[in-house]
């Protein structure tokens, strides 16, 4: 994290559809290299993992992107591009929920606008 940037830690939970499922797996690989390509784009600006969650989740999404990027207007782009990629725009799966936070936001508040030492420094 930089002096003028936060980190933001951002959870999309989604969902796919049977209809992917129906899909040979060769095809969801052809449309999944369409989306590695797009987050591949972005990389620098946007680290992205991804965790299946379909037997561990509690049946409001099957699975679960983690992003983490100090810089949103390149998170917002690379999900513009995802939105226009066949399997999204075409309904194999959608977004249900985004869960957003900033890494060590207060620490930031303290150091920056009340001059506080950082508390790595104190013992």
């Amino acid at each position: 994290m930089t002096k003028t940037n936060l980190n933001h830690g951002i959870i999309v939970l989604l969902e796919f559809y049977p209809s992917w499922l129906a899909l040979p797996r060769e095809k969801r690989r052809e449309l999944a290299g369409d989306l590695y390509s797009i987050i591949g784009k972005y990389n620098e600006n946007v680290k992205v993992k991804f965790f299946d969650a379909d037997a561990f989740g509690d049946g409001s999404y099957t699975d679960f992107i983690l992003c983490e990027t100090s810089d949103l207007k390149m998170y917002h782009f690379m999900w513009e591009e995802i939105r226009d990629t066949y399997a999204y725009s075409n309904g194999y799966f959608k977004i249900k929920k985004v869960i957003m936070g900033v890494q060590n936001a207060y620490q930031k508040f303290e150091d920056e606008v009340l001059k506080m030492d950082s508390e790595k420094n104190k013992n």
